[in-house]
């Protein structure tokens, strides 16, 4: 299976041109390596620090017709900043959360550093798309990515309607 995948970067610097984008890059290529999975990066967009602007990328990217993507990965706005509203934006637009994949981010990051204590990022579903909140910063984007990759495909296979059992262990 190819998952078609999209990031949105929020970041008003980014979005008006005044830094570049370092996060997106990193996320891309440690896609492009995984040996297990094969990932599609079909978009990858910078939007401002704005709710509406977060919501309309998300819609736009999950409610594609005629197949929206299987992942969204956004990076960025998770933290206690006043422009941070990526966890809130998110909330406003998914049909479910699935509070399993920040959990697992936030306990890789506090091993880590403490200040991932501050981490307000959310995970949910739309239509048929997994969405992943992840910080900004490239190297904390990498190492949440890489804890919860392992389950991405069995979470978006399960969103489309896989019958078959999660196989978590019981006899």
């Amino acid at each position: 299976m190819v998952i078609r995948t999209a990031i949105i970067i929020t970041s008003d610097r980014g979005a008006r041109g005044e830094r570049a984008d370092r996060s997106g890059p990193a996320i891309r290529q440690m896609l492009q390596e995984q040996q297990e999975q094969t990932y599609e990066v079909i978009g990858l967009e910078v939007v401002p620090d704005e709710k509406e602007a977060i919501q309309k990328a998300i819609k736009q990217f999950s409610d594609a017709k005629p197949v929206g993507c299987d992942l969204i990965l956004t990076s960025g706005g998770t933290g206690l900043s006043p422009r941070d509203v990526t966890p809130e934006a998110t909330i406003e637009v998914v049909d479910r959360l699935v509070p399993g994949f920040a959990e697992a981010m936030r306990m890789v990051s506090l091993a880590k550093t403490p200040q991932a204590i501050i981490s307000r990022a959310v995970c949910g579903t739309r239509c048929q798309s997994l969405i992943l909140n992840l910080p900004g910063s490239p190297k904390g984007a990498r190492e949440c990515l890489e804890v919860v990759l392992p389950a991405i495909p069995h979470a978006i296979a399960k969103l489309k309607g896989d019958p078959s059992d999660c196989g978590l262990g019981g006899s």
